[in-house]
């Protein structure tokens, strides 16, 4: 008679859950802003009939005053550079404050104004929405 020898297999507890992946929002503020919302920008924008965009993210002063002080900014620029919008991020986190501004036919940039306040957690898609939402009340958007 042999004795058969049995690998002993794992055992999976019922209650195991998969780890969730990191989320797009969790990552690195700057490396978030670089790797993917720069792109979704370029991707909504392109989608709205604005095929000549230009932007770019910079740590940079405040465009309005004298004001020396430097906060990070995601820049659009399209339309042969006669229209531009500029999203501050003051704290360099999207869960922080934000600020919007626009210009128009190279002029001085609008008031700069509170964006997206009333969000509780901001992710990629609510940033992309409120740029597109902001931009589409100047009237800047495809067909509109």
């Amino acid at each position: 008679m042999t004795e058969e020898t049995k690998t002993p297999t794992p055992e999976v507890s019922p209650t195991a859950k998969k780890e969730k992946p990191p989320a797009l929002e969790d990552k690195p503020f700057t490396e978030f802003i670089q790797q993917d919302y720069l792109p979704a920008v370029t991707k909504a924008l392109a989608s709205n009939g604005i095929n000549d965009l230009y932007v770019s993210f910079a740590e940079q002063p405040l465009p309005i005053g004298d004001s020396s002080e430097k906060c990070w900014q995601v820049t659009g620029i399209w339309n042969k550079g006669d229209r531009q919008f500029n999203i501050y991020f003051p704290e360099a986190s999207i869960n922080g404050l934000k600020a919007f501004s626009y210009t128009n036919n190279r002029g001085k940039p609008s008031a700069v104004e509170s964006f997206l306040i009333d969000e509780r957690k901001v992710n990629l898609d609510s940033l992309i929405f409120g740029l597109t939402q902001r931009l589409n009340a100047q009237k800047w958007l495809a067909r509109n």
